[in-house]
This record gives structure tokens, C-alpha cells and sequence, in this order.
């Protein structure tokens, strides 16, 4: 779905300009639920942008190296309204994203940009509502919403022009723990039961063990790892090094491997770590 071959960006062409990306090489594959995590300013944003072309067509004054391919296509020949029938983006504040006045309008208006015929546009409202769980916030105000309600609108605005891959740069980063987790369940619903490819940037490490099957860390505008979830939480040690707090049912398994107690696989969820214990 998506492939990335030796892909650095600065946002000048300066040469002594720090580089947001740095030689990136890696796969996602269709139907993946990735996580991206990383110390503030490790390029998490940019690496986004690269994704639905927004690197470089608006960011033209920078230098961009490599290639970066949707399903095929090179994101530098083609427009981003055209990688938006694959790519779907959700940014980090929805104020920034949400441009009409009533819930239905936005959802509406990429597609009536689209020029799709009004019978088709309602069918893609009520069934984009419906998948974020928010049917009863259609014809209200948005200026009257929650932060959660208006990133849940943001989604279901992105999800309403059907694409592939959905792009999320920090969704739940001014909501509650409960706004937090109905986030991610409506995104790993999309992910099983649609098949759809997410890609989420975001600080919340137990929820993104908890739901993504594989993650990948940046620092400096390198992934320096990246692999199946269980697999990255085995390096807490670095984790942490990095800044990045791992989830408390990391550190209490941590502390059981180290004293010898257990060998197993490191959990991603509290009930595993409920059956670890019992187990012991």
C-alpha cells in the first residue's frame, strides 16, 4: 500500500538546515494498524505529510530526496487531491481541519468539491456517522462540539471520500482518557472490519500497544525501530532512553522478567497482564 525508498525532506534548501526525515526505507502494507511514536520534533509530523503529499507540493521551497509511493503512485507526480482518494489525513487540532459552520456541511464539502452527485453525497454522510458512532451530531453546530466530538467529525469527514489509508497525526491529543479510547476503538473497527490501512501518530503508548499490531519509533528523523508490537515493548530499556514513558504494564512485566520470574512475551493489554499474573 505504501512504500518508501531512501526519503529525506528539509524545509529549505539551505544545506546546513537539520533534516525532518533522513534516508527513510520502509513498507506498509494494506490492512496494517501502525503506530508512530517519538520525542517531540522527530519528524512524527512531517513523516505524516510525506504520506498524503502535502511533502512536498506545499512545502515546494524544501528538498525532498527519495520516493514515496501510494499504491503505486509517486506522490511527487501526482496532486494531492488525487492522493486524497487514497489517503485520508486527520490532523493533530481539528479547528485547523473543520471549515463549515454544521456537522453535515462538513462532512459534505470534499465531496461536493468532488462534484458527486447529491444522492451519493447523503449515502457517504450517513454511513461515515454512522462508522464514527456520531449520527446524532449531524445537524448540529460545530462551534457548539467537544474536542472529541469534533476529531470524531474530523474522521468521519476524512472517512466520508472512502479511502484506503487513514492518517492521524496526534487525534486524541486534548481528550480524556475515555474520549482517548473511543477514538481508537472506532479506528481499530475501520481496521478489522473494512480493512482499512492506519496510520497513527500519537504519545499514548498503552493505547497504541493495545491496538496497533506494529510500531514504529522516530528520533531525529529516522525510525530507529520498528516491528510488531510485543516485539518493540521487549525494548523498554530504549524506549525510555528516548523519553518516551512506556505503559505501567510494561514496567511490571519488565521487573518480573528481570527477577527471573517470567520468560514469556511482553502483554499489550491489561487482561494479559491479569493472566501473566495469575499464571504466577
Amino acid at each position: 500500500m505504501l512504500k518508501i525508498k531512501n526519503l529525506s525532506f528539509s524545509y529549505n534548501q539551505n544545506q546546513e538546515e537539520k533534516q525532518a526525515l533522513k534516508n527513510i526505507n520502509l513498507t506498509i502494507e494494506q490492512g496494517e494498524f501502525v503506530g508512530v511514536i517519538g520525542p517531540s520534533g522527530a519528524g512524527k509530523s512531517t513523516f505524516t505529510m510525506a504520506l498524503n503529499g502535502i511533502v512536498p507540493h506545499f512545502y515546494n521551497s524544501g528538498a525532498f530526496y527519495g520516493m514515496v509511493y501510494v499504491e503505486g503512485q509517486d506522490t511527487v507526480e501526482v496532486s494531492c487531491s488525487e492522493l486524497s482518494k487514497t489517503v485520508g489525513s486527520v490532523l493533530q487540532d481539528p479547528d485547523t481541519q473543520i471549515v463549515t459552520s454544521k456537522v453535515e456541511d462538513e462532512i459534505a464539502f470534499a465531496l461536493e468539491n468532488k462534484g458527486l452527485e447529491r444522492r451519493e453525497i447523503e449515502e457517504r454522510i450517513t454511513e461515515s456517522l454512522e462508522l464514527c458512532g456520531i449520527s446524532s451530531l449531524r445537524y448540529r453546530q460545530t462551534t457548539e462540539l467537544s474536542g472529541g466530538q469534533m476529531q470524531r467529525v474530523a474522521i468521519a469527514a476524512a472517512l466520508a471520500e472512502r479511502p484506503k489509508v487513514l492518517v492521524l497525526d496526534e487525534p486524541t491529543s486534548e481528550l480524556d482518557p475515555i474520549g482517548s479510547m473511543l477514538i481508537f476503538e472506532t479506528l481499530q473497527k475501520l481496521n478489522k472490519e473494512h480493512g482499512m490501512t492506519i496510520i497513527i501518530v500519537e504519545q499514548k503508548v498503552m493505547l497504541l500497544s493495545q491496538y496497533c499490531n506494529r510500531l514504529m519509533v522516530m528520533k531525529e528523523g529516522r525510525f530507529l525501530l520498528d516491528g510488531p508490537t510485543k516485539q518493540i515493548l521487549e525494548e523498554y530499556k530504549k524506549l525510555e532512553e528516548l523519553g518516551i514513558n512506556c505503559p505501567r504494564i510494561v514496567k511490571l512485566v519488565a521487573c518480573l522478567k528481570e527477577a527471573g520470574l517470567y520468560k514469556g512475551d511482553m502483554p499489550t493489554n491489561i487482561e494479559e497482564t491479569c493472566s501473566i499474573l495469575a499464571s504466577l
